[in-house]
């Protein structure tokens, strides 16, 4: 924008408008400029203003037009049509933009050295450990899980925190932004902050050092109460009722609510946190805690409903009306136990299979462990055929609430993968070596400190088999029925908070930042959409192979995509029949009514559907 000087007849008009400067010619002006809309102005230092010439709305049905009434500024440049009042204290070192609405807050300032969170070095995982993420705009739930699974190799370290640097140098504001859009009410204290277009602020307490990362089709709100310190916060998100935050990254589309405080941690992409507590928490996707008495601490969960207490989860949820948790798949806490996906008994959780604070048992997926005294039972697999897991397969994907344009976290659906089939193929493995170890004969088995009734080592071997044939029949309708193009995707996969991708393709990446191939943090965002957009071809490769050593073939022929249909259909229906027995004893005792039962036993019936649709593409 082309600014002027101030006209001696519009400084008249500003002085009788009881408005004041220190010198008026620092005062710089819009070609279009009016000053008839300012009243009790004080300008200090270099001032920039743009033209006032619309209505702002600053309650619904209710406008007043734009100008400023009642503050004081110094270095501040306002864009076009905002409306500022009621600045109790002052606006310091500010840039803000056009179609702004400031009224009755007490500060705003930039001081020297702001950095607005970006590059804060946090420590998640071990609350007292040195810092192993570095936060930034840009930063997605892959990125944040790859640095700190990678926390220890020094030279890979090294290179992000530079790639990091040089990002933030590039596009770190001189000093505090307010962007177009922005609405801040009743507010208190806002210190070196940036805040972007079409973000809402009512009520805080204090935003100091932070980045506020709205946009216009998916903004934030930040109410009451709030305090917020170097911390970032994505699009989408709604911090709202006296959250406590220092030293956090919200990721998209989060909700954080009713005093829930945190320190040192991330949540990422549709997270929900309410009335508990987080510290050196990594809060993958679709992350929930509802509870005053959830600690969140030192541990890195995704698709997870943190119960009360003791309790990681709410009880083994069926069909009533109720949340219904899981945890990351395949991560370590910092006590070494191994989080992953659904369910609860008691106090023991079980997550996608994979058992909590039981490392040992890590091998066996899906599974639930039941105390009686002071022995410890596994039942292997048993989670694979529940309503939770049910609904859990089809609800997920339902409350993604970002646009689908611009997406920053990558979340990865698939329940059966080759991350979570790879686990299965191994626990399945282990049964059948139990057995050929002991015999049919023997009423129990021993898997390290935990027993395995022998019912439950039959049925487990059952379910391992039906989630397999599931899986190979469900991949072959989605690929064409030829070789494998690639190598890649044949050997182990890993999860990075929600991308599904071989372990070829990570040990690559960190080849190439170490080694100055990627010379970008761009570089290495793209790197993981390549990824993500190659999961198909990789997933085919695995598959394929799988299949192969599954029914002893060197090739699939259209004979055998017949077979491995034919084995999909029967192992799908034996699946629906377990859940639905799953569904009918809850029925029976009294925990759901009877039209719940019904409705749940019609989707149930529906599945045939699925069947009926052609095998491969």
């Amino acid at each position: 924008m082309d600014y002027r000087n101030l006209t001696e007849q519009e400084i008249i008009i500003l002085e009788n408008n009881s408005c004041w400067s220190e010198d008026w010619t620092h005062v710089k002006v819009a070609e279009n400029f009016k000053p008839n809309y300012f009243h009790r102005v004080m300008f200090y230092g270099d001032i920039y203003l743009g033209n006032f010439e619309k209505n702002v709305e600053v309650s619904k049905g209710f406008v007043k037009h734009s100008g400023i009434n009642n503050a004081t500024l110094r270095n501040v440049s306002v864009g076009n049509n905002c409306l500022i009042e009621n600045i109790g204290n002052y606006i310091n070192n500010y840039t803000i933009g056009d179609d702004c609405y400031i009224s009755n807050v007490c500060t705003m300032e930039t001081t020297e050295g702001a950095t607005y969170a970006q590059g804060n070095l946090i420590s998640v995982l071990n609350e007292v450990g040195d810092g192993n993420l570095i936060l930034f705009n840009d930063l997605n739930s892959q990125f944040a899980s790859f640095m700190v699974k990678h926390f220890s190799n020094k030279p890979l370290k090294d290179a992000i925190r530079r790639l990091i640097n040089e990002k933030i140098q590039r596009t770190l504001p001189e000093r505090g932004t307010i962007y177009d859009n922005v609405k801040i009410v009743n507010s208190k204290e806002i210190t070196n902050t940036v805040i972007c277009e079409g973000c809402e602020i009512s009520g805080a307490a204090r935003l100091s050092d932070c980045s506020i990362m709205s946009s216009s089709n998916n903004s934030v709100f930040i109410g009451t109460g709030v305090i917020c310190e170097n911390s970032i916060i994505s699009d989408g998100c709604s911090i709202i009722n006296s959250v406590k935050m220092q030293n956090c990254f919200v990721g998209e589309a989060c909700q954080i609510s009713n005093g829930f405080t945190a320190e040192a941690s991330v949540f990422f992409a549709n997270s929900y946190m309410s009335n508990g507590e987080a510290c050196a928490a990594f809060c993958g996707p679709f992350s929930a805690s509802h509870h005053k008495s959830s600690l969140l601490i030192g541990g890195m969960f995704s698709f997870y409903n943190a119960g009360s207490g003791t309790n990681f989860s709410n009880h083994a949820y069926k069909m009533g009306p109720m949340h219904y948790g899981t945890l990351e798949r395949g991560t370590k806490t910092a006590s070494g136990a191994y989080l992953l996906m659904p369910a609860t008994i008691g106090t023991f959780s079980v997550c996608f299979g994979k058992l909590m604070y039981h490392p040992d048992t890590r091998d066996l997926p899906f599974s639930y462990l039941i105390a009686y005294g002071d022995t410890m039972y596994l039942s292997p697999g048993r989670n694979l055929t529940t309503v939770g897991l049910y609904r859990d397969i089809r609800k997920w994907p339902k409350r993604d609430m970002r646009p689908r344009e611009g997406r920053k976290s990558i979340v990865n659906f698939d329940w059966l993968s080759p991350y979570s089939v790879g686990e299965i193929v191994r626990g399945k493995k282990i049964l059948e070596n139990l057995r050929a170890a002991s015999g049919d004969n023997v009423s129990t088995y021993n898997y390290h400190e935990y027993v395995i009734n022998a019912s439950s080592l039959r049925k487990g071997i059952k379910y391992y088999d039906i989630a397999l044939r599931i899986y190979m029949g469900a991949v072959l309708k989605r690929h064409a029925l030829e070789e494998p193009k690639t190598e890649v995707g044949t050997g182990n996969w890993c999860d990075l908070s929600g991308l599904l991708l071989p372990e070829s393709e990570e040990i690559r990446l960190i080849n190439d930042i170490e080694t100055g191939n990627i010379e970008s943090i761009e570089e290495v965002l793209e790197r993981f959409d390549e990824i993500n957009r190659n999961y198909s071809e990789y997933r085919w490769a695995w598959t394929y192979k799988l299949i192969c050593d599954y029914y002893g073939l060197e090739t699939i022929t259209e004979k055998d995509a017949e077979k491995i249909r034919e084995d999909y259909i029967t192992a799908r229906r034996a699946w629906i029949t377990e859940i639905r027995k799953d569904a009918e004893k809850e029925y029976s005792l009294g925990d759901v009514e009877e039209e719940v039962l019904e409705n749940f036993i019609g989707q149930l019936d529906r599945e045939v559907d699925f069947e009926n649709q052609k095998l491969y593409m």
